[in-house]
């Protein structure tokens, strides 16, 4: 099994304080607050990294879906679009656009929509996003 790892720190109220997020593979470190996650403020924030994360997702397994279909696609594009949106009142990520646009030479619009499709419904974080999630917390 391959276990991946994040962090995140947080300092303060929730409109005041401040945090930073951190990968495990060192990859990134930055800072994240209320107004970089809910206003226009710089940093990072939980959405736009889940948006990235279902992004490469989705193009990795569109990428090899069209390989084995002995398509490899010359080049992939894809934008996350994630949505806040109250629903009861809660703020909740309510859609996830995924645009993508391809290079791929000898492939149909039909076939290369049906390979998207099934990437979209198949890629791993398409799929985490109705995950269990579990939890430990521990008081200091």
């Amino acid at each position: 099994m391959i276990i991946r790892s994040a962090e995140a720190r947080w300092t303060g109220d929730l409109k005041t304080g401040n945090g930073s997020l951190k990968l495990g593979s060192g990859a990134y470190q930055g800072p994240y607050s209320f107004n970089s996650r809910f206003e226009t403020g710089t940093g990072t924030n939980p959405e736009e990294l889940l948006g990235a994360a279902h992004a490469g997702c989705f193009t990795m397994a569109l990428s090899m879906m069209l390989s084995n279909a002995g398509h490899p696609p010359a080049s992939l594009h894809t934008t996350a679009k994630v949505h806040l949106g109250k629903v009861a009142e809660k703020l909740t990520i309510t859609t996830i656009e995924l645009i993508t646009e391809g290079h791929v030479p000898g492939l149909s619009v039909e076939e290369f929509e049906r390979h998207a499709q099934t990437a979209k419904r198949d890629c791993i974080l398409s799929r985490a996003i109705s995950a269990t999630i579990s939890l430990k917390a521990t008081l200091k």
